[in-house]
């Protein structure tokens, strides 16, 4: 039996001229899809960004015999609605602009686990793209690290593979609807990812087809639900390079294989590497430390700093070893030191390894 919240969450995503910024304002004021087609216009059309034409677009929306058989269809299948609302939906897309507002998942994975990295690339990869993919996986599988990839062709499938073969969980992001999986030569693909745990989400119902104009849709999940994304291997064009640039975007830190300069297909990772736009990725033991993924064993005894500090180091590294990372502009504002003595603080901290130096200009203490 479906409920009535469900149908109107898929109505949500399917009134004109409400997209998925207005929804998540619409969301975080009413709490609930029942709640916002139960709004008079006057209600809805007071808020910023919706106003009188959206407002009379959602009251005057009555497709709701279409969204009914969607959540059907779903129910059929097995799968699970998260609206934007939702606890179980993916807190990492919040960081995004325009996060989708409602996802169909397929598994029993759970989406909010701390340790989740997206891994993509060409679909015409190389032999050393495979290869650095199943090594690199295979090094994590201790850290109980998410690989997340988008099921396709070339280093997308070999992510997913490389997580089963170590038995670490994959979530696949798909640009179609569950009833299907593109390319069908990834069909007995999924099937492992189900049986040995995984799952996979979209944000396109039951029945919708991998249009070409999905793809670029589904890399911004992919680009945002982790808070690391790996590229092995790129040509300077392509969803790659654009999936990289919405994680940018998305506060999410971004690390590229770096390749042979001669290499086209290691073109795209060696420019977002010169653009400081990507860290190099040069071990699994290094992006663990500068993720702060390491397990580490909690103590109550009292670390004693085998160096002077001055007490703007002091304000430093106190900081650092209250808060674990931080980054250079919170330093400032915490510390309350100048910018000029906070970044010479934090120079020499570093040139005496007390502390190093992360992505995204943050910080952490080594001792």
């Amino acid at each position: 039996m479906v409920g009535e919240e469900p149908v109107y969450q898929v109505a949500l995503t399917k009134v004109p001229h409400i997209g998925h910024v207005h929804a998540k304002t619409l969301a975080a004021h009413f709490g609930s899809a029942t709640a916002i087609f139960n709004a008079g216009v006057t209600a809805l059309a007071a808020l910023d960004g919706i106003g009188l034409a959206r407002a009379k677009s959602i009251t005057g929306f009555n497709a709701f015999d279409d969204c009914k058989r969607i959540c059907e269809a779903s129910d059929r299948m097995q799968a699970k609605l998260l609206f934007i609302t939702d606890e179980q939906y993916p807190q990492q897309l919040l960081n995004c602009y325009d996060p989708p507002t409602l996802l169909y998942v397929k598994g029993s994975i759970d989406l909010n686990q701390p340790k989740m990295l997206s891994v993509v690339g060409t679909r015409h990869h190389t032999e050393y793209g495979r290869q650095q993919t199943e090594s690199i996986i295979g090094d994590l599988r201790h850290s109980s690290v998410v690989i997340v990839s988008g099921m396709a062709y070339g280093i997308d499938g070999q992510a997913h593979r490389a997580a089963l073969k170590f038995g670490l969980p994959t979530i696949g992001v798909l640009a179609h609807g569950l009833h299907t999986i593109y390319p069908p030569e990834h069909r007995s693909l999924a099937q492992e990812i189900l049986a040995q745990g995984g799952g996979f989400i979209t944000e396109f119902p039951p029945g919708a087809k991998p249009d070409r104009f999905n793809f670029p849709i589904r890399n911004r999940i992919v680009a945002g639900i982790a808070p690391a994304l790996l590229v092995i291997e790129t040509g300077k064009k392509g969803g790659s390079m654009i999936t990289a640039a919405l994680a940018g975007g998305y506060n999410s830190q971004v690390y590229a294989l770096p390749g042979r300069r001669t290499d086209i297909r290691s073109e795209g990772c060696n420019f977002l590497l010169h653009n400081r736009t990507a860290s190099p990725f040069y071990s699994a033991d290094a992006f663990l430390a500068d993720m702060n993924w390491h397990e580490r064993k909690k103590t109550t005894e009292q670390i004693t700093m085998p160096f002077v500090l001055d007490e703007a180091e002091s304000a430093i590294t106190n900081l650092l070893g209250h808060h674990g990372i931080l980054s250079i502009d919170d330093l400032y504002v915490l510390s309350g030191l100048s910018s000029g003595a906070a970044a010479g603080a934090i120079l020499s901290l570093e040139m005496r390894k007390i502390i190093r130096g992360l992505p995204g200009k943050r910080y952490q203490r080594c001792v």
